[in-house]
């Protein structure tokens, strides 16, 4: 998947969920934020070409870190993004 699936997908579902949501990029992921607050909320790393990504939040550690003990969760971008949306972990800093 390219970076601009990527970033029309985010801008789609943040768009059909009320909007609010801003991203950016670094380093290969796709780092998505609060625009109100600029809270981080969530980062997307794609990984391999079969359109997964890696999903991160921002820790009280002031980074980014895995979900999950094991490696981290990936999961298909449409089903990480509706994890995020339901997800409080992600929420914690808005």
């Amino acid at each position: 998947m390219e970076d601009s699936e990527i970033a029309q997908r985010i801008e789609a579902f943040d768009a059909a969920n009320g909007g609010g949501v801003g991203y950016y990029t670094d380093k290969g992921a796709f780092h998505l934020y609060l625009l109100d607050t600029e809270a981080p909320i969530a980062r997307l790393k794609p990984v391999g070409k079969g359109g997964e990504v890696r999903l991160g939040y921002w820790s009280h550690r002031r980074r980014w870190e895995d979900i999950g003990d094991m490696g981290g969760v990936i999961l298909p971008l449409g089903e990480a993004l509706e994890f995020i949306t339901n997800e409080g972990t992600f929420w914690t800093w808005t």
